[in-house]
């Protein structure tokens, strides 16, 4: 018999593809309930004020309309939210109800629901909803925010300064007194949005005979939110089911407490009816929150043969007028300031983070968090260094990158790092992209008046984070992933886990991972996710935790199954189970290969016949395992990516030519899904890096709230994408996987905003903000 081939490190496509393509996907929006009701939200039209008068009687006898709620007649029916974590010192928010009271503090901000029996007659009724706001003075900018005298984003805040933080070495001032060389710069994120397939989408049924809420929600965290909903609601825990069928998108976006999901919920409650929301395109804009909106000062200490001594760094983020719950919008900026130069031997670092309110929609984790502001500060001024010292990029990196025989290493910032290899993917990348061939066919194009660059930009990225990520502050957030498997009477597998499939192939990794335990392929694996009633608690998706974690779960999950399996075909076969394996859907001999009795065999005995078992046998064939990461406090992955641009200087208009990524993320279950999730990334990397930006005016007001007006970055505009691979596993698990979900995103921006500057410099100009829109680049010039 033929030995069967491991299924880790096979690529297998998405085991939901063909489902999605057929047009079988199963999202909240396809949900329909009897005697359902929807809803609508009456919204601030301006970014501060004091609500004068609220008159919805006329809605109220609008058609159809069924309940019209104000926050007199809803909010006391859940517990306010803060967006605080006691690890954060000294962190403020202001508590935040369902609806505004008294005053409004974006435009969105909720006033009113309506709720109707189709969602055309909740809009047209809130168009007779009476609202009077006496205009204030909105807090939009974050450097005026600080001000002393300025005006509050939120009534009963001490200040507009929600977190302040400072992280430093004893010898960061002496690093810079010594310097022989210092680089530095001012540097602008804009605000971007998640544009998601699926918008934010939520169906609550609230079961008064039972006492039974069941929320249908489009989530990353099911078990979250399960939490979330029976606290702020007094509903027991037991009693609050969570459920998260198909996800269209969520980057983070799906992982927060918005004010129309609570809303929902407490209709629900309150009317014992079916009630469902779901955001449209313009009210996303003004709901959904917002990622990035950091301005940092930076600078880099170095010394005369360009060895990098220290950084000194201030960012200052700007959130909207609460914090959002229960992450908190504290969490980027914190990651922005302690992944300043990760990649480099740097001795000394400060870092000061300044987290600041104002009238906006808030701002809150989004892919890669806080990963593509560190990456494109630290490799903006590695470039300025190596202009600035007359050598060349790669030879600037390979100097000062750690060393693949430095580790273990802790960082000036305080981050551990176990493993990584950031010398072996400088050199795949400069092979992969042919560097030397491309910088003498970019010299040549020059002389022709074509202006095209090359940039790079290391990375190293967060994965699998423990315990201390957000439970140490106090957030019911869980670091551990569950996993139930079974061996059916037919022979096949059941895999249920707490980790959540958002288009990502989380099922199809899970399946391969449990395969291989027990000697089955893939496709005789079905995995069940996303439903709080049906698997075993856990973390769920975020911080690319699903395969590092969820995938441990399932390795020990099937391995402990195994086990029972093998020791149950002992007593069948009268054998020691030592000397037997799993292979090919069998119990076979460990020696030769040789089968002895089918998995069926086993499940219909251990199912139908257990009276046949020797006395005392145990015939279950159903393992639960949980586990949660001990070793470090993540498993860090590592990279490199490098842009090829061309710029117009002209126009402004930048083409992006051609994009590589050389990636570590330990143990690669599947290649394919590894290579997808990067390709996706780095679009979600270089859309804010060139198109993608919530603009607001002096009042408050988004600009552009809509898809006509948002640019998106779009098929046409992607270049190839070029991927390479080293392995570093991690010691910290069996599985030796880490995450990637987010590496793409955390170095595209940097690396194509150093390329857009590589382009730009026989002109003398530079760019510093993204996005890098032509208007910007001509300004650059001195063209306008």
């Amino acid at each position: 018999m033929t030995a069967q081939a491991p299924h880790i490190g096979k690529s297998y496509r998405r085991e939901n593809a063909l489902r999605h393509l057929a047009g079988q996907g199963r999202f909240v929006t396809d949900l329909s309930l009897p005697r359902m009701l929807h809803v609508a939200f009456v919204r601030s039209p301006m970014a501060r004020g004091k609500i004068i008068e609220l008159d919805v009687s006329a809605a109220e006898a609008a058609p159809g309309v069924v309940r019209v709620f104000t926050a007199e007649t809803l909010n006391d029916k859940c517990e306010p939210w803060i967006g605080t974590l006691d690890h954060f010192a000294n962190m403020q928010s202001t508590p935040q109800n369902i609806l505004a009271e008294r005053e409004v503090l974006w435009v969105g901000h909720p006033v009113a629901m309506i709720v109707a029996r189709s969602r055309a007659e909740a809009e047209d009724a809130c168009e007779f909803v009476m609202l009077d706001i006496e205009d204030e003075e909105a807090v939009v900018d974050g450097d005026a925010a600080l001000v002393e005298g300025a005006p509050l984003a939120a009534e009963g805040s001490a200040s507009n300064l929600c977190f302040r933080t400072v992280l430093k070495t004893d010898n960061v001032e002496d690093a810079f007194a010594g310097a022989a060389h210092i680089v530095e710069g001012n540097f602008t994120f804009g605000r971007h949005t998640a544009v998601t397939l699926e918008p934010r989408a939520i169906v609550a049924d609230f079961d008064r005979s039972t006492g039974q809420l069941n929320v249908h929600q489009g989530t990353q965290t099911p078990y979250q939110f399960q939490d979330v909903y029976a606290r702020h609601f007094g509903l027991p825990e037991g009693k609050v089911r969570v459920i998260a069928p198909d996800v269209g998108g969520s980057f983070g976006m799906k992982l927060h407490v918005y004010n129309e999901e609570m809303a929902t919920v407490a209709a629900s409650i309150i009317l014992g009816r079916p009630v469902r929301f779901v955001a449209d395109r313009l009210e996303s804009f003004v709901s959904d929150i917002h990622a990035r909106d950091h301005r940092v000062s930076a600078r880099m200490a170095l010394d005369a043969d360009g060895n990098i001594l220290a950084m000194d760094v201030d960012d200052m983020t700007q959130i909207g007028a609460f914090s959002t719950y229960p992450r908190t919008s504290a969490a980027e900026g914190n990651q922005v300031i302690r992944l300043m130069g990760a990649p480099y031997k740097m001795p000394d670092y400060r870092g000061r983070l300044s987290v600041v309110f104002q009238n906006k929609v808030q701002t809150s984790q989004y892919r890669a968090v806080g990963h593509p502001i560190a990456c494109a500060v630290t490799e903006a001024l590695i470039e300025y260094a190596a202009e600035k010292l007359n050598i060349d990029p790669f030879e600037m990196r390979r100097r000062n990158l750690l060393a693949d025989d430095a580790y273990p290493h802790t960082s000036a910032t305080g981050y551990q790092f176990e493993k990584l290899s950031h010398q072996a993917s400088l050199e795949k990348l400069r092979e992969l992209m042919d560097y030397d061939a491309l910088r003498a066919e970019q010299a040549e194009l020059r002389e022709k008046g074509i202006y095209r660059g090359i940039g790079i930009a290391p990375f190293v990225e967060i994965t699998n984070p423990g315990a201390t990520f957000y439970g140490v502050g106090g957030a019911r957030i869980s670091a551990q992933d569950g996993a139930v498997v079974r061996l059916t009477p037919s022979g096949d597998v059941h895999c249920a886990i707490s980790v959540t499939e958002q288009g990502q192939g989380t099922e199809t990794i899970i399946a391969q991972v449990v395969a291989d335990q027990l000697g089955v392929t893939p496709d005789k694996v079905k995995v069940v996710t996303g439903d709080t009633d049906t698997t075993p608690s856990g973390g769920a998706t975020w911080a690319c935790r699903g395969a590092g974690i969820g995938g441990e779960t399932a390795l020990r999950a099937g391995r402990k199954l195994q086990a029972q399996i093998l020791t149950l075909a002992g007593e069948i076969l009268q054998t020691d189970p030592a000397l037997l394996k799993l292979a090919n859907n069998a119990v076979v001999d460990a020696a030769s290969g040789a089968e002895r009795i089918t998995l069926a065999e086993i499940g219909r005995i251990a199912t139908y016949r257990p009276d046949t078992l020797p006395k005392g046998c145990d015939n279950s064939l159903t393992v639960a395992q949980h586990f949660a990461p001990s070793g470090y406090p993540f498993d860090f992955t590592n990279g490199i990516q490098a842009s090829y641009v061309e710029v117009d200087i002209e126009t402004g208009m930048t083409r992006i030519l051609k994009h590589w990524v050389v990636e570590d993320c330990g143990r690669i279950i599947n290649p394919l899904l590894v290579d997808e999730q990067i390709r996706g990334g780095v679009v979600q990397g270089l859309g804010p890096a060139f198109f993608e930006e919530c603009l607001y005016d002096e009042t408050g007001q988004m600009t552009n709230a809509t898809l006509a007006e948002y640019l998106v970055p779009m098929a046409g505009e992607m270049p190839d994408i070029e991927i390479a691979h080293v392995e570093t596993p991690t010691k910290d698990t069996i599985l030796g996987a880490k995450g990637v979900g987010e590496a793409g995103t955390a170095a595209a921006g940097a690396a194509a905003m150093n390329a857009v500057n590589d382009a730009l410099r026989p002109m003398g100009a530079r760019i510093s903000q993204t996005p890098m829109t032509p208007i910007r680049i001509l300004k650059a010039l001195g063209h306008v």
